[in-house]
C-alpha cells in the first residue's frame, strides 16, 4: 500500500501544470518594468505604421475597386487583415505593457487570443492563395486567363470562413487560449500538449492546417515559378515589345508576392519554434526574457506590407511608362 501510495505522489508531481496555473496571479508581468515599457513603446511605433500604412493602401485601392485584378483585391484583402491585427489586438498588448500587467481579465485575454489568430490565419491564408494566382499565371497560362475577378471573391469568403473556424475551435472544448509567459499577452494555449494525448492533437493539428501547409504551399508555388521564369526567360527575349512589358509587369507582381510572404514567415517562424517547443519540450525549457522576443517580433510583421506595397507601385509606374514609350516608339516607326 505505502508503494503504491509513493508511485500515485510522483505521478502526481510529474504531471504538467502550466504557467498560468502555477501563480495566483497568471497576469502579472513576469518581465521587469523597464523591459514592459520598451516593448510598450516598441508596439506603439508598430501599431501606428501598421494602421497609416494599411490604411492608406485600402483607401487608395477603394478609390480604383472597379479596376482591381484578382491578385490586386487579395493584396488588398492582406492588408484589411494587417489593419485588423493592429486596431483589434495592438491597444491591449500595449496597455497592458505599460501598466506591468495584462489588465483585461480572462474574457479579454480569449478575445485578444482569439482576434490575433483570426487576423494571422487570415493573412497566411491569403497569401496562399497569391501565391497559387502567381503559380497559375505564370506557370499555367490557361489558368491564369480564366481566374475573373469574381472568383477572387469566392476564395475570400473561403479565406475568411477557413480563419474563423480555426480560431474558434478552441472554444469548443478542444483547445483554449491563455497568457503568454511573460503575462502581458495572450495566444493559443500551447501548453495543451504538455497535459494530454488531446492536446497534442489539437496543437498539431494548429500547426499543420495553420502553418506547415500554407508554407508548402506557398513554397511549392515560387520554386515551381523561379524554375518556370528560367526556363522561359530565353522565349519571351523573342516576342515583340508589348509582349516582353507584360510578362515583366507579371514578375513584378510575383515579386511583391513573395517579398510579402518571406516577411510575414519571417516575422513568424521564430514565435512558431518557440511555441512548438513549448509544446513539445521540456515544461518551462524557454526562458521567459527570450520568449518575449518572437511575439514582439511578430507583432511587427504587420508593418512591411504596406512598405512593399509603395516600393513596387514605384517600380510598376516605371514599367507601365516604359510600356507606353515602347508603343509611342511602335507608332512613330510605322
Amino acid at each position: 500500500m505505502s508503494g503504491m501510495a509513493s508511485d500515485h505522489n510522483t505521478s502526481s508531481q510529474e504531471e504538467y501544470v502550466p504557467h498560468y496555473l502555477q501563480r495566483e496571479d497568471p497576469f502579472a508581468s513576469k518581465l521587469s518594468r523597464e523591459a514592459d515599457i520598451i516593448a510598450g513603446f516598441y508596439l506603439t511605433v508598430i501599431g501606428i505604421l501598421s494602421t497609416l500604412g494599411n490604411g492608406y493602401v485600402i483607401f487608395m485601392s477603394s478609390k480604383r475597386k472597379k479596376k482591381l485584378r484578382p491578385a490586386e483585391i487579395m493584396t488588398v484583402n492582406l492588408a484589411v487583415c494587417d489593419l485588423g491585427i493592429s486596431v483589434v489586438g495592438k491597444p491591449f498588448s500595449i496597455i497592458s505593457f505599460f501598466s506591468h500587467r495584462w489588465m483585461f481579465g480572462w474574457i479579454g485575454c480569449r478575445w485578444y487570443g482569439w482576434a490575433g489568430f483570426f487576423f494571422g490565419c487570415g493573412s497566411l491564408i491569403t497569401m496562399t492563395a497569391v501565391s497559387l494566382d502567381r503559380y497559375l499565371k505564370i506557370c499555367h497560362l490557361s489558368y491564369g486567363t480564366w481566374l475573373k475577378r469574381h472568383h477572387a471573391f469566392i476564395c475570400l469568403a473561403i479565406i475568411w470562413a477557413y480563419a474563423t473556424f480555426w480560431a474558434t475551435v478552441p472554444f469548443a472544448g478542444v483547445g483554449n487560449y491563455a497568457p503568454e509567459p511573460f503575462g502581458t499577452s495572450c495566444t493559443l494555449d500551447w501548453w495543451l500538449a504538455q497535459a494530454s494525448v488531446a492536446g497534442q492533437a489539437f496543437v498539431l493539428s494548429i500547426l499543420f492546417f495553420c502553418l506547415l501547409f500554407p508554407t508548402a504551399v506557398i513554397v511549392f508555388s515560387y520554386v515551381k515559378i523561379i524554375l518556370k521564369v528560367k526556363s522561359s526567360t530565353k522565349e519571351v527575349a523573342h516576342y515583340d515589345t508589348r509582349i516582353q512589358n507584360s510578362h515583366i509587369l507579371e514578375m513584378k507582381l510575383t515579386k511583391v508576392a513573395m517579398l510579402i510572404c518571406a516577411g510575414f514567415l519571417i516575422a513568424w517562424i521564430p514565435y512558431a519554434v518557440v511555441s512548438v517547443w513549448s509544446a513539445f519540450g521540456q515544461p518551462d525549457s524557454v526562458p521567459i526574457q527570450f520568449s518575449v522576443i518572437p511575439t514582439l517580433l511578430a507583432k511587427s510583421a504587420a508593418m512591411y506590407n504596406p512598405i512593399i506595397y509603395q516600393v513596387i507601385d514605384c517600380k510598376l509606374a516605371c514599367c507601365r511608362s516604359e510600356t507606353l514609350k515602347a508603343k509611342n516608339s511602335l507608332k512613330k516607326s510605322r
